[in-house]
């Protein structure tokens, strides 16, 4: 029989997720600018909604997400849904291709590691460290009762820097249970705190926090400037 991860009661206050600026944004659709009239722009988002897995998860049109589990007329409910419903097409650490979660970190610092170093894989791979990306926090509030496994040396393999198999084969037993989701230590940062959050019921209180650029300039390590109110630069130490 399995190993199941203790429960823990977790009320934790704004935890920290980063999404590119882009999709925080609330501006005119990036299609305005290639119609011609309002008949083309109508016909684009047709064609852009009939491949907008938000818009399909939504409608209840996708396998891994029922549209009775999204959510609906809060705050950044699309941001929200978008969590779920955009899974990469591999998976990540507690979800597989077919259903996402909300990532988050209790620490802004771990958000940050998180995202430094998945980026800094894509440019490991075409080997080019020049790029220029800005990040917005979103923060969110739970309050609720996760499976944790932080401490316990029986689900390590969960936390393997370059294997998603184990810890996919946990979320998918846990998930399955009805569980709300997976607390766990950081891999990027050891010292920073993750949660994996399976329900979109339980994203609370959804808002802006600060916003991030990140800069690669020949070196694997980028350079992190906070936008709002240009407080301070520093270095990651992911």
């Amino acid at each position: 029989m399995p190993v199941v991860p203790k429960l823990t009661a977790l009320r934790q206050f704004d935890t920290c997720r980063l999404i590119p600026s882009r999709f925080a944004e609330a501006e005119d659709s990036v299609l305005a600018p290639l119609a011609e009239n309002d008949a083309v722009l109508r016909d684009l988002f047709d064609l852009d909604n009939a491949t907008n897995e938000r818009l399909r998860g939504e409608a209840g049109l996708l396998p891994g997400i029922g549209v009775d589990e999204l959510v609906f007329g809060v705050p950044n409910f699309r941001i929200i849904n978008a969590a779920y419903t955009y899974a990469r097409p591999e998976g990540s650490r507690f979800n597989d291709g077919e259903r996402g979660a909300w990532y988050c970190a209790f620490e802004a610092e771990t958000a940050l590691a998180e995202v430094s170093f998945h980026k800094t894989v894509e440019y490991a791979e075409i080997n080019r460290f020049d790029d220029s990306v800005t990040y917005q926090a979103m923060l969110a509030d739970f309050s609720a009762t996760f499976h944790d496994i932080r401490g316990v040396k029986s689900f390590s393999d969960c936390l393997d820097p370059g294997s998603y198999v184990a810890s996919q084969l946990l979320a998918a037993e846990l998930l399955e249970q009805g569980s709300m989701g997976i607390v766990y230590p950081s891999v990027r940062r050891p010292e920073g705190t993750n949660l994996a959050c399976f329900r979109p019921a339980l994203v609370g209180n959804v808002r802006k926090g600060v916003a991030y650029r990140l800069t690669w300039a020949g070196s694997p390590q980028p350079r992190i400037e906070i936008l709002q109110n240009h407080r301070n630069t520093y270095e990651n130490q992911a």
